[in-house]
């Protein structure tokens, strides 16, 4: 077939063919630590990436380069490395980049977990992040200095469901000769392509909607294999000799996919980041209804956030696909298949109003997750985002009288009745 394959197609096929030792169709789990070298001479070029195989399944394995290589055809990339979570994916992203001393500028609207890794984590890597409120350009670039080497944002940012002006942010960091890394997991290839509006890398946590059942843990960074590594001299771990690969210059060597072979060959190898081959077998079984599901997902979304928006007993909601958000326009451009289905609302009667709401629903689930099948709520102010002062949850959109929701695809009718009855006990 010549034609380029649809979205769909893609979701079902990329990556995968019948296994040539069996003809089995579905992706067998290669539930396997290393592998049979033919020779002494085959190992020695699998090691000095002369020749594309299997060492060790710390670096690759059958399954999970099939999950990497479905993703990637999925986001439109050149290359794709498949690791052990989504905040696993955040450091492997980050790795061949960065170096003590240096700084990303980050979205202040970001997952609390990535604001707690990007504030105190990283920090023990000798990294630093500077958050910025990415729809004010002119501090995002004021922010950029000598040492920064990327900006940091989500397509839909979780937890408020802000859409984040892509291509603006892509042309800053342009300017300045430094990647653009976008988290698309909220969106999913689906609703939106980073790549496309000019990022240079793509994280998932492939636990959420990827995958779409709440059953395994899973990352992926997708690298565009557009990025100049070697313009600046800004990254030497990808531009020069790499003393901790015998002196390999991975991208004057190998071009579009060295920051793909340098995530295996020295991430994987050294950080240990690795996806076991089960979760990317569900994964990969989970991708095959992507776009059926989020089709649904953002089709309720829609109809549960009008109804909270006229409810008496709710003060705000978030949703980007309301006809008076703010967001309305960037939404039809970044995400013109519909603005996902995460997003918050505030309850009349604040802090306790939203334990109470919590407690009181029976079809949602309280959960740490979103992306599931299910819908799923959570109060980030008492949860996800207790660790951070008052100020910065509400600059992150997880303001104490705010809960998240992430709509599942049951009945719609169903979604609004366990809110409504919810809503009743939590404000009376």
């Amino acid at each position: 077939m010549t034609e380029p394959l649809g979205f769909d197609t893609l979701a079902i096929h990329a990556g995968t063919a019948p296994d040539p030792a069996t003809g089995a169709r579905q992706v067998p789990i290669y539930q396997t630590t290393a592998y049979v070298f033919r020779d002494a001479d085959h190992a020695a070029k699998l090691f000095n990436l002369q020749e594309v195989g299997y060492i060790y399944s710390r670096l690759t394995n059958p399954t999970v380069s099939a999950l990497a290589n479905r993703v990637c055809a999925l986001e439109g990339g050149a290359g794709a490395i498949c690791c052990s979570s989504g905040h696993a994916a955040q450091i492997m992203a980050l790795f061949p980049l960065m170096g003590p001393g240096l700084n990303i500028v980050a979205s202040s609207r970001l997952y609390g977990g990535t604001i707690t890794q990007f504030s105190q984590t990283i920090k023990r890597f000798g990294w630093s992040a500077k958050f910025v409120d990415t729809d004010d350009l002119l501090a995002v670039e004021h922010a950029i200095d000598d040492n920064t080497r990327a900006i940091f944002c989500e397509t839909i940012a979780n937890p408020g469901g802000y859409i984040s002006d892509l291509d603006a942010l892509a042309q800053i960091a342009d300017r300045a000769g430094i990647p653009l890394i976008v988290d698309n997991t909220t969106a999913t290839p689906y609703l939106c392509r980073p790549i496309e509006h000019g990022a240079t890398l793509v994280v998932h946590s492939a636990t959420k909607y990827l995958t779409g059942n709440g059953t395994v843990t899973g990352g992926v960074v997708v690298d565009s294999g557009k990025f100049d590594w070697s313009a600046n001299g800004k990254f030497p771990s990808l531009s020069e000799p790499e003393p901790a690969y015998h002196g390999l210059a991975f991208h004057p060597a190998l071009g579009s996919m060295a920051f793909t072979f340098h995530s295996i060959a020295v991430g994987l190898r050294d950080l240990g980041m690795t996806m076991n081959p089960q979760g990317a077998h569900y994964t990969l079984m989970g991708i095959e209804t992507l776009s059926l599901r989020m089709q649904r997902h953002v089709e309720n979304a829609k109809v549960v956030a009008d109804w909270l928006a006229q409810d008496p007993r709710v003060d705000f909601v978030t949703y980007a696909g309301l006809h008076n958000s703010p967001y309305r326009k960037r939404a039809e451009k970044i995400v013109p298949k519909g603005a996902g289905a995460l997003f918050t609302f505030a309850v009349k009667g604040g802090y306790e109003a939203c334990v109470k709401l919590v407690d009181h629903l029976k079809l949602f689930s309280h959960v740490a997750n979103l992306g599931d099948t299910r819908s799923l709520i959570i109060h980030p102010a008492s949860t996800t985002h207790r660790q951070l002062e008052e100020d910065a949850q509400i600059r992150a959109g997880a303001a104490p009288n705010v809960v998240r929701v992430s709509i599942g695809i049951e009945d719609v009718k169903d979604i609004i009745a366990d809110l409504d009855q919810a809503l009743t006990a939590a404000t009376a």
